[in-house]
């Protein structure tokens, strides 16, 4: 058995397949999955989605390239969310300076929203960091250090500076198709010197499709190839490495039940 830790089923490239998307996931062992919010305008059709299939469930947040489409959202907002028995993360949140979109200003104001609402549900911080690397690592320490909070660095791509200290706080790190990706050999050492039990496997869908199915639209499906090259990285069976990876989320993802039975 799998999970995607981290998609988004709300997204349009679904609209014309959703329920046969949830029937593969099944079929390929991905029984449990966390669609994403990315903006608060989106909550009730993510809500919606988790309320029509069993095993899925969501995240709220605001994704840093979005912070400034809607009003930034408040602890309390964001805490309101919560109270919905299959919303479970907080995010996705964090820093991009890829894209020249938003100040980094104000993506740090949101970001820190979102870590003191992380702590005050007791729910894990879902992070998505590029290309600032120190701010988020300086920021993350910061409210860690008020007090402690749970974590997953998703979709973890960036430097080995920025796991390690990921890790030092007991975050997690999160496994997508990039690790798959020929060239992504320094990535797979970041990981392979990572704890086995600090690793999720995640999609993006329909973001980053694995290699063999790289260039196409993502599904959740897809993570079972992310999860073979896994345990190629732990020297795991694909088997074990589930297993794991499963154990890993649901330590995280508290609200999650235990994984026994289908999606449908």
């Amino acid at each position: 058995m799998l999970v995607d830790s981290h998609c988004h089923l709300d997204f349009p490239d679904f609209d014309d397949d959703r329920d046969d998307l949830i029937v593969r996931a099944v079929a390929a062992g991905v029984k449990q999955m966390v669609t994403i919010c990315t903006r608060a305008s989106a909550e009730p059709t993510v809500r919606a989605i988790a309320e029509r299939y069993e095993g899925v469930f969501y995240a709220v947040g605001a994704h840093p390239l979005n912070v400034g489409e809607d009003a930034l959202m408040s602890v309390e907002q964001l805490c309101a969310y919560a109270e919905h028995p299959k919303m479970v993360g907080i995010g996705e949140t964090g820093l991009d300076y890829h894209y020249d979109k938003w100040p980094p200003a104000m993506q740090q104001q949101s970001l820190r929203t979102h870590i003191i609402a992380a702590r005050d549900t007791g729910l894990p911080l879902i992070i998505h960091a590029r290309n600032a690397d120190e701010d988020m690592a300086r920021i993350l320490r910061e409210g860690y250090d008020e007090a402690p909070y749970t974590c997953v660095m998703h979709c973890f791509s960036s430097t080995r500076a920025l796991a390690e200290a990921a890790l030092d706080m007991g975050f997690y790190l999160s496994m997508s198709g990039v690790a798959t990706f020929k060239n992504a050999g320094d990535l797979r050492a970041i990981f392979a010197d990572a704890p086995v039990d600090r690793i999720l496997v995640e999609t993006d869908a329909p973001y980053l499709a694995p290699v063999p199915k790289r260039g196409k639209r993502n599904e959740p499906a897809y993570v079972a190839h992310t999860a073979t090259i896994g345990a190629q990285v732990y020297d795991m069976t694909t088997h074990d490495f589930a297993r794991q990876t499963t154990e890993n989320f649901h330590r995280l993802f508290t609200k999650v039940p235990a994984l026994e039975s289908s999606v449908a």
